[in-house]
């Protein structure tokens, strides 16, 4: 993919505490970066939080997460971290994540989260609001939807 690819960009900071002692970020720390990124393209997009799914009795839980790195960032690089739902099924989504700082690509992942009833740790469908509240937000590149 490209920058051009993703309708959203979610910006941060690397802390010293995120280094290792080669004086880069250590790798584990990219996952809670796409986590923070993918928080706030939920925001957004104008998803519901977390909370309120618990609350509905359905939540996304992480099924797998990919990484592949091509770069690495270092203490006090400013991060932008495209975020992108680029497939949706019935019950599950992938989400495409990529990081980059000053334009240099720097790590690229997803995410297969499936939504599941919490009462009967299930999977059910993703509400169809859902996929068209996503639909509209994602003006670059058309979702796939799964069949």
């Amino acid at each position: 993919m490209a920058q051009s690819d993703f309708s959203y960009f979610h910006s941060l900071r690397v802390r010293w505490s995120e280094v290792d002692m080669q004086a880069v970020v250590f790798n584990g720390h990219y996952l809670t970066y796409f986590d923070v990124a993918l928080t706030e393209y939920w925001r957004t997009v104008g998803l519901p939080s977390p909370i309120l799914q618990a609350q509905l009795g359905a939540e996304l839980f992480v099924k797998k997460a990919s990484l592949e790195y091509h770069a690495s960032a270092k203490f006090d690089d400013v991060l932008d971290i495209g975020v992108r739902c680029s497939k949706i099924g019935n019950t599950s989504m992938t989400i495409t994540l990529e990081i980059y700082s000053r334009k240099q690509y720097l790590v690229s992942g997803e995410m297969l989260y499936v939504y599941v009833n919490t009462d009967n740790q299930k999977s059910t469908p993703i509400p169809l609001e859902w996929i068209a509240m996503l639909d509209r937000f994602e003006q670059s590149m058309p979702i796939l939807k799964k069949t």
